[in-house]
């Protein structure tokens, strides 16, 4: 076993990793007490000692980083927020794999002071401060997603977790037994019934097929990555059971597309109440000036820990942009989101 602590000082705008984990992001962590998503939505916190572990089993590379679509094996990351580090335990060095996947280097206390001066947008910040947009691998993003029409947050985690559980290999660490989400063949060679029999009902045949189209190619979700954004967004709809909104949930919280913002029920509520403005009566309208209204100054942003004068080529097209207006639009609307729904 593996161990190891980053400091929470040395993240700007620090971490709130419950919230993190816990905002309706991502579903492929869980709580190694059970107790993910109970509190709905907002994390169940524990007053006495350190925060609760966090564990994920996600595919690594060969150097060990993060992979995007065939791993060459998997890793079990554990971690916790203490008073003033993330603790993390894990089957490899995990301190690359948790900056990719927290997105540690994001600078968020500019992010938060370059967004634009709105009451709803600063009552979002001010309740959910360390909350950190996810990095996930595209694959089990996409299948997530899918499942996500129409439920809640506790029963998607609950999805995806079963799915894990029964197709997925399974991973052995400190004398426990964790599985990885399955892979596109192993998703793929699963009966429409057999998924429907797991709970997924009509999700079904979306999950299947769309397993069996990556499984057998050309097409993958990670084939979206520096394409233009609303491009991107087209292309992620290619997939059984992708709509604008779940690709927009893909491109957020896999690809790197900070300026994508999914317009769900919350987020189009926010628009009739405080952003009419903002509906262009069909989605990618409304989406444009949703992100022009949301838009962050990005002169005075870091990405990946890097300057803001920094140039990043590599990046700038997959939606770390900083010479868009729009950059970071994807950020306040996952704030307005998780504001949304607990206030």
């Amino acid at each position: 076993m593996e161990r190891g602590a980053l400091s929470v000082d040395d993240l700007s705008g620090g971490i709130d990793l419950g919230l993190t984990i816990e905002s309706g992001q991502t579903y492929l962590w869980r709580r190694e007490d059970g107790r993910t998503y109970e509190g709905g939505a907002t994390p169940v916190r524990d007053n006495a000692g350190d925060g609760p572990w966090y564990v994920t089993v996600v595919g690594v590379d060969r150097d060990g980083t993060v992979s995007r679509r065939d791993p060459a094996e998997y890793a079990v990351v554990r971690v916790r927020r203490t008073d003033d580090r993330l603790e993390w335990e894990s089957t490899h060095d995990a301190a690359a794999i948790l900056r990719e996947l927290l997105r540690l280097d994001d600078d968020l206390a500019a992010i938060e002071s370059s967004a634009p001066d709105d009451p709803l947008v600063r009552d979002a910040f001010a309740v959910a401060r360390g909350m950190r947009i996810v990095r996930d691998p595209p694959f089990p993003t996409t299948i997530s997603f899918i499942c996500s029409a129409q439920m809640r947050v506790s029963r998607i985690h609950d999805m995806v977790t079963t799915l894990a559980e029964t197709y997925g290999e399974t991973v052995e660490f400190d004398g426990r037994r964790y599985h990885a989400f399955p892979t596109p063949d192993r998703l793929a060679a699963a009966t429409e019934d057999e998924l429907r029999d797991l709970g997924l009902g009509y999700r079904a045949p979306y999950v299947q097929r769309t397993a069996e189209m990556v499984a057998t190619g050309p097409d993958h979700p990670d084939d979206a990555r520096g394409l233009p954004y609303e491009e991107a967004r087209e292309f992620l709809t290619r997939f059984v059971g992708v709509g604008e909104k779940v690709a927009d949930c893909v491109l957020l919280f896999s690809l790197d597309y900070l300026n994508a913002v999914p317009l769900d029920t919350w987020i189009r509520t926010a628009i009739e109440e405080h952003y009419p403005d903002c509906d262009g009566g069909n989605y990618a309208r409304t989406s444009r000036a949703l992100r022009d209204r949301l838009s962050v100054r990005t002169d005075a942003v870091a990405i990946d820990g890097e300057s803001p004068e920094a140039a990043v080529p590599a990046r700038t097209a997959a939606g770390d942009v900083r010479d868009r207006d729009d950059a970071y639009a994807g950020y306040v609307q996952t704030y307005l989101f998780h504001h949304l729904r607990t206030r």
